[in-house]
């Protein structure tokens, strides 16, 4: 079985693959897809694939620097994703934008 290049909380599947979430944003650890790059994507709970995603683009972005588009990308609101962000990566600031689109 090949291996996933990426993972998400299943609660995210159903948005990406109906193109609702159309980022993510990440720690250093995942700084360093570019855009062009092809990943399988897998569920973090199971590791269990999912789709395929093709990165577009990439860019950095803190915590106080989300803003409503990024917020809209991730189908969610702008607190909210400061919240998921805040518990995902706790006392951090710098993140990277990964902008994709599923295939």
């Amino acid at each position: 079985m090949q291996p996933n290049d990426i993972t998400f909380f299943t609660r995210f599947q159903e948005d990406i693959l109906a193109g609702r979430k159309t980022i993510t944003i990440r720690d250093e650890s995942e700084s360093h897809f570019k855009a062009g790059d092809i990943l399988r994507v897998g569920r973090y709970e199971d590791d269990g694939f999912f789709c395929a995603i093709e990165v577009v683009g990439t860019s950095t972005v803190t915590l106080d620097t989300l803003n409503e588009k990024h917020a809209e990308q991730e189908n969610m609101t702008l607190q909210e994703l400061k919240a998921v962000i805040s518990d995902i990566y706790p006392g951090q600031q710098q993140f990277y934008v990964i902008d994709f689109k599923c295939l």
